[in-house]
């Protein structure tokens, strides 16, 4: 099949619409009022990073000569004006749901979001005193001169462009707010009436004593936002210089290019356009938005009104027969265990860790870290299994993005507390999520092996819906021995028997497992694929997927981010059905189901089907060969495919709809799965 030919949605533009999914949760009026706002913040933060890397990238690649569109596939000037397009019309959309709707819900709450406009004396007099004993030391102002140029912004930092004027003579100043304000002040309540503020409008209220010595008639403020350049040029070679240069490289990231600046739209046109001029930003970069920017911050939105108007908190669920009151090792050494976070507890796998750490037969623990926690449980145990006396080594990746510095810190811990660090591989993202631990018994080492779809993160791990499986069955500890031995020598792994591991067999593996499913559709026999993922761009995957839908290869798609592959499209795709779940926790977890003539294939995987995934990453797809838990994971997929409440068809028309069936019964995938492990047993 010519892959140039294939029906496909442009990466950028299917990202783009899958943060209108976030966006229609937030419009979601069955959604609680305080996580509508909560979805709000996601969006944000989403659309900042979105810039930061994905817009960055197609910037630089303007700077390509003429045959850009030639060598690309498409222009990116052209792609960027269709981003601005449908940034802005989003942006539209976000600033109608939050000014004209959200807020007036939360007022018919009792709750009231009040401006710097709207106190009134006893109100006022609480934010003066406020902002005197919190924030004025914080606050120095910096005075603009229009023959010199504008000082360096601070990617996504808050700032307020001021303008003072006195007899049509006017002075000009920039306020950044600082980061270690909070965001939200709970103001006195009064009849049962609740108020807050946030401290853009504290800072508003009170210009007039941060720039008292100015003699004016007049003094406004409008909020702007600078997202910068994220994308980091790095030298490839894995070492101690390495680690230095990075940490360089991460002081370079502040001073990006500016990819987008977001501005007040009650701002003078004149005063923009200084601005602009001021910071050289083409008007692909010119996005025009509210009086409040940073609003990822609306994640930790106080709620000061009903319990109900968040999602309620739900207990997390045992697995069947694996206690906390007992060895874990003893008892994956009878049966291999399915661990589904957020639905049952991380701790399962911190237990483990904890275990080993004090078992005086583990000689050997060994583990990949993408993304950890702030105060990672996960290291602390690693810690104290090296000052125990076991040996640990731990591959910690520096190039995972936006955790890079953390992931430095982390690892000179561990190295400085005597765990053998490994700092990654030259050339390739070490993305997978494994730990094998070696325990001696009866005088031969014996493997225990905990393998993910998602990070070792505690903190995710309460919002991302993943699985971890722990295991000793000896052919994937086999493979897990084979895959550490390579990546401890610097190597990629390859010529596994069980695993499935980029970047060497994953692509043949599949390719492989997809054209049975061809024989088998090509010679009448039943024949389909279930795919699950975060995102599907990879062009030579999306046109094997079209000959087996030509073939007569039944396939179903739940990818939750972008989705480049078309569905439903005559002589490419017509076997093809492609949902997408966006609800209260974020479907993280890959899933591969192949019918293969009846005996099922199910593989997990840390790995979407994008070409870094593939063929620039150390990921690793596992088998589940437990007959308990493979009809657990099929029954888990089969609930979200049967989804009509939160799922939406991804089509050509990229309009987001949601599925509707004949059922008159509503399925809702995430409160179903937690109904069914918590009685399946």
């Amino acid at each position: 099949m010519d892959i140039k030919r294939i029906p496909l949605i442009n990466r950028e533009i299917s990202w783009l619409y899958f943060n209108d999914r976030v966006l229609q949760e937030a419009a979601d009026p069955t959604v609680p009022l305080i996580d509508r706002i909560k979805f709000l913040a996601i969006f944000s933060s989403n659309l900042d990073e979105f810039y930061r890397v994905r817009v960055a990238t197609l910037t630089r690649l303007t700077t390509l000569n003429e045959k850009a569109k030639e060598v690309l596939g498409y222009n990116p000037k052209k792609l960027l004006n269709q981003i601005k397009n449908l940034v802005v019309k989003q942006e539209k959309k976000f600033n109608n749901l939050y000014e004209n709707i959200i807020v007036k819900q939360l007022a018919e709450e009792k709750i009231f979001i009040l401006n710097d406009t709207q106190l009134n004396v006893t109100r006022g007099a609480f934010v003066k005193s406020y902002f005197r004993e919190n924030m004025l030391a914080t606050l120095v102002p910096i005075m603009l001169n229009p023959g010199e140029p504008l000082p360096e912004l601070r990617d996504r930092g808050i700032y307020f462009f001021v303008r003072l004027t006195k007899n049509k003579k006017t002075k000009l100043a920039l306020i950044e707010i600082p980061e270690s304000l909070p965001r939200f002040v709970v103001l006195p309540q009064t009849n049962d009436l609740k108020f807050i503020i946030l401290v853009d409008d504290i800072i508003r209220y009170n210009l007039e004593d941060i720039f008292f010595i100015f003699d004016h008639d007049n003094i406004e403020a409008y909020s702007i936002q600078l997202t910068r350049d994220a994308e980091l040029d790095l030298d490839k070679e894995v070492s101690d210089k390495f680690v230095d240069m990075l940490s360089r490289s991460l002081l370079k990231r502040k001073k990006g290019k500016p990819m987008r600046l977001l501005y007040d739209t009650e701002m003078p046109m004149d005063m923009l356009a200084f601005l602009v001029a001021k910071m050289g930003v083409n008007a692909e970069s010119l996005i025009p938005g509210n009086r409040y920017h940073n609003f990822k911050d609306f994640i930790v939105f106080p709620n000061v009104g009903r319990p109900e108007l968040e999602y309620p908190r739900y207990d997390t669920l045992p697995v069947h027969e694996l206690s906390f009151g007992k060895s874990l090792m003893g008892m994956i050494a009878k049966k291999d265990y399915l661990v589904s976070t957020p639905y049952q507890s991380f701790d399962y796998i911190i237990h483990f860790l904890r275990e080993a750490a004090i078992d005086p037969k583990v000689k050997e623990i060994s583990v990949t870290l993408y993304r950890l926690a702030k105060n990672s449980r996960v290291v602390h145990a690693l810690i104290n299994a090296a000052k125990n006396g076991k040996k640990v080594n731990c591959l910690v990746e520096l190039k995972a993005r936006f955790d890079e510095q953390a992931n430095i810190t982390w690892a000179r811990r561990l190295a400085d507390e005597g765990v053998n660090v490994i700092y990654g591989i030259s050339g390739y993202k070490v993305h997978s999520k494994i730990i094998l631990v070696s325990r001696i018994e009866k005088g031969k080492t014996v493997n225990y092996a905990c393998l993910s779809t998602g990070n070792f993160n505690e903190k995710t791990a309460g919002l991302y819906a993943d699985h971890s499986l722990l295991t000793m069955n000896k052919k994937i500890t086999d493979d897990m021995v084979q895959v550490f031995k390579a990546l401890t020598k610097n190597t990629v792994p390859s010529g596994l028997k069980n695993l499935i591991v980029s970047p060497v067999d994953a692509r043949p593996t599949y390719y492989r497992m997809i054209d049975t499913e061809i024989k088998n559709a090509k010679a009448g026999k039943p024949a389909y694929i279930i795919l699950k993922m975060n995102s599907l761009a990879d062009e030579q995957m999306i046109a094997k997927l079209y000959t087996a839908s030509n073939a007569g290869v039944k396939i179903k798609l739940i990818v939750r981010g972008m989705c480049c592959l078309v569905g439903g499209v005559k002589g490419y795709s017509e076997n093809i059905q492609v949902i997408s779940i966006v609800d209260k926790y974020l479907e993280h977890a890959r899933v591969h189901i192949f019918c293969n003539g009846g005996k099922e294939l199910i593989y997990l995987t840390s790995a979407d089907f994008l070409s870094r995934n593939l063929d620039s990453r150390v990921e690793v797809g596992f088998p589940i060969y437990d007959e308990v838990l493979k009809k657990e994971i099929r029954e888990i997929i089969d609930i979200q495919l049967q989804d009509n409440t939160k799922a939406r068809e991804i089509t050509g028309l990229n309009n987001n709809k949601y599925v509707k069936s004949n059922e008159k019964i509503p399925y809702r995938a995430q409160i179903d799965i937690y109904n069914y492990l918590k009685y399946k047993n």
